[in-house]
């Protein structure tokens, strides 16, 4: 390619299939191709035919790797990014790299494709006028949970990836933190051959997954309802905002206890309602 270009590539995430037409040409046509992992990407390019030279990106190189496209794209080469799976930096590495050649003063171009969270979203059933993705939780429990109570009050759709390590931790921290009932979608392997949606209220999903171990195995997308407003005729609505903006800080049973010394409405009936905040109802 004459024009010296950043281009950020999908790639299938699973289904071969999904592979379009258009990235399989620019990342035929480019000088280089920085992947994720080059021997898994390698495979890829193997599939289709693509004898592009391919070079490293990820986590642990791609600061000095960035430094040395740009180099690159300066000499007139154009240069593809692609992660191992999917579309590079949800989740992936990228970010530091195509920030450093947008201010190297190239330009950066998508080439967009499979993105599993907005595969699995878009058959969950749930709202998708608005949402967030908040990618990968904490690893470790303490630090998971703490990070799901500063969710549980999110008043649209939302969502983690999870591996399958984990995933039955964080089926147990969801009923924990915003209760049995909320509304969410399990979507397991998506594009791949074992692919399956669970949906339902937290403990139906968590109840299927018990049943059936093979819905413990594989990549996961978790999409979780946001919460619903609470109408109370007992709590005035400044006391209930009061319980929501503590509840995103401090367990439930705490938030209630500040907000009956602060309020004077009894801490039972604000434990209560903050149950029903965290469940969505």
């Amino acid at each position: 390619m004459s024009d010296s270009l950043l281009y950020v590539v999908s790639t299938p995430i699973g289904n071969l299939g999904d592979m379009t037409p258009r990235a399989v040409e620019v990342l035929r046509r480019v000088d280089v191709i920085a992947a994720e992992d080059t021997r898994h990407s390698r495979r890829l390019m193997n599939h289709f035919g693509i004898d592009t030279p391919l070079i490293p990106c990820h986590d642990f190189n791609e600061r000095q790797q960035a430094q040395s496209i740009i180099q690159r794209m300066r000499q007139g080469e154009s240069v593809a990014l692609i992660s191992d799976a999917g579309t590079p930096l949800i989740s992936d590495p990228g970010f530091f790299l195509v920030r450093s050649v947008r201010e190297a003063g190239f330009a950066v171009v998508p080439v967009p494709g499979s993105c599993a969270f907005v595969a699995a979203l878009s058959v969950s059933g749930l709202p998708t006028d608005r949402f967030f993705f908040e990618g990968f939780l904490p690893a470790k429990g303490a630090a998971r949970r703490k990070r799901l109570e500063s969710l549980a009050t999110f008043p649209a759709t939302w969502g983690v990836y999870e591996s399958p390590h984990r995933i039955m931790d964080l089926m147990a921290d969801l009923i924990a933190v915003i209760g049995p009932e909320r509304y969410i979608a399990v979507a397991r392997e998506i594009t791949k051959t074992f692919e399956t949606v669970l949906v339902g209220s937290v403990s139906e999903v968590l109840a299927m997954m018990q049943a059936d171990s093979n819905q413990q195995r594989g990549e996961f997308v978790v999409l979780i309802e946001g919460y619903k407003e609470v109408a109370t005729d007992v709590i005035e609505p400044q006391v209930s905002k009061m319980l929501v903006r503590l509840m995103a800080e401090l367990p439930i049973k705490k938030a209630a206890a500040v907000v009956a010394d602060l309020t004077g409405v009894r801490k039972k009936e604000l434990y209560e309602l903050g149950m029903k905040i965290r469940s969505g109802h």
